[in-house]
């Protein structure tokens, strides 16, 4: 057995939760596995310090769901999402998706955690672009996920050859510690390069390898001069110190002796932290683990009706409920959908942001491109951290 499930084996309920397939042999022996029921996910609680979410894996939860006999109201992908909204809801005979809830949950628990760090990174980064060098802390069939939702998130490039296909982008890289080695020195490597990769490759060495990163930028600068693109610094912790200080005295050197036009690009290890503190001092990011390793968003799904009946455990409010949100001051809330449209306290009529997104199995409307997608994450969250400086 092959040890990464495929698609049909996941519409199969195969990587099911057991009690989910014994939920089923109770009901289809009961004759209830046809009770109609309505079922919401949210998140109830974010990770410390998340102020919203990011909502990424509704393309993939969609295909997975497709010919069932359901309905499916959603917020869009790459909407903005704050604790106790619903972000879907599913309805249907519960048998037609009992099954899927172990997916359904893990793909927009994990999607939407990698998106939304990938937001809060690439707002601390500002202009400054980050690049999603994840892929390789984690399993590689989870490869063009975790670059797919950190693009959509904010990241404004990725650096694996499938993952930047699927996305209809360019992949980005520089060059490894691996090729300084094997050519014996830095100024070797760059020439190397410089003499056999496509021209419209931007020249980024990388200046960590061997000498002391200063020396090493102002080497490959008068080795290439103006195809000189840019220098990367992935020093080691280890030899580290005081990061900021040493990028400053590269930049020194490099302005000093007329290399105003190379950039410093910076990478290992970086989570939000670093990146805000280092985002005034460089020319862009490169971020793996923080992107790959995000924080899951804990979703729930839970019933909420049964057979058109307000019904759901302790702890959940029963209902149907919709999401509205205005469009001019930002403001939201969570109504039972029963009640209509909403006004807001501005005056402002309010948009319903739960939409048709599946009936009958079949999807509603078509769905946006990754690019499409991460230019509306980029613009709701701009506009919101906006809205909130100026209260």
């Amino acid at each position: 057995m092959d040890p990464i499930p495929g698609r049909e084996e996941i519409r199969r309920g195969e990587t099911t939760d057991i009690y989910f397939r014994r939920t089923m042999e109770i009901l289809r022996k009961q004759g209830k596995d046809r009770v109609r029921v309505k079922a919401e996910a949210l998140v109830k609680r974010m990770p410390g310090g998340y102020d919203y979410g990011i909502l990424a894996g509704m393309d993939e939860m969609l295909s997975l769901l497709s010919g069932r006999e359901i309905g499916l109201q959603a917020m869009e992908e790459g909407a903005l999402f704050f604790a106790g909204e619903p972000v879907f809801s599913i309805e249907g005979p519960y048998g037609e998706f009992c099954e899927m809830e172990t997916a359904m949950l893990g793909i927009i628990c994990q999607a939407s955690g990698i998106a939304t760090r990938a937001s809060r990174i690439k707002r601390l980064a500002g202009e400054k672009p980050v690049l999603s060098f994840g892929a390789r802390r984690m399993h590689p069939a989870l490869s063009t996920i975790i670059d797919r939702n950190a693009f959509i998130g904010g990241a404004d490039a990725v650096s694996v050859v499938r993952s930047a296909e699927f996305l209809g982008e360019i992949p980005v890289g520089t060059m490894p510690h691996a090729l300084v080695l094997v050519m014996g020195d830095t100024v070797a490597a760059i020439r190397a390069f410089d003499a056999v990769v496509d021209p419209a490759v931007a020249r980024i060495c990388l200046i960590d390898t061997l000498q002391d990163e200063k020396f090493e930028a102002l080497r490959v600068a008068e080795a290439l001069g103006e195809r000189l693109s840019g220098v990367r610094l992935d020093t080691p912790s280890s030899r580290r110190g005081d990061f900021r200080r040493i990028i400053q005295e590269v930049r020194w050197e490099l302005d000093l002796r007329g290399f105003t036009h190379v950039k410093i690009y910076v990478s290992g290890g970086l989570g939000e932290e670093e990146v805000r503190s280092l985002a005034d001092v460089v020319d862009g990011f490169g971020v793996g683990t923080a992107l790959s390793n995000a924080p899951t968003l804990d979703f729930a799904l839970d019933i909420v009706e049964v057979e058109g009946v307000p019904f759901a455990k302790r702890g959940k409010h029963s209902g149907g409920k919709q999401v509205a949100s205005c469009p001019s001051c930002f403001s939201r809330k969570v109504v039972p959908e029963s009640e209509g449209p909403q006004m807001c306290g501005c005056g402002e009529a309010m948009e319903n942001l739960l939409l048709p997104a599946m009936r009958e199995g079949k999807t509603h409307s078509p769905l946006r491109t990754p690019r499409e997608i991460r230019e509306r994450v980029l613009l709701h969250v701009a506009r919101c951290h906006s809205l909130k400086e100026r209260k």
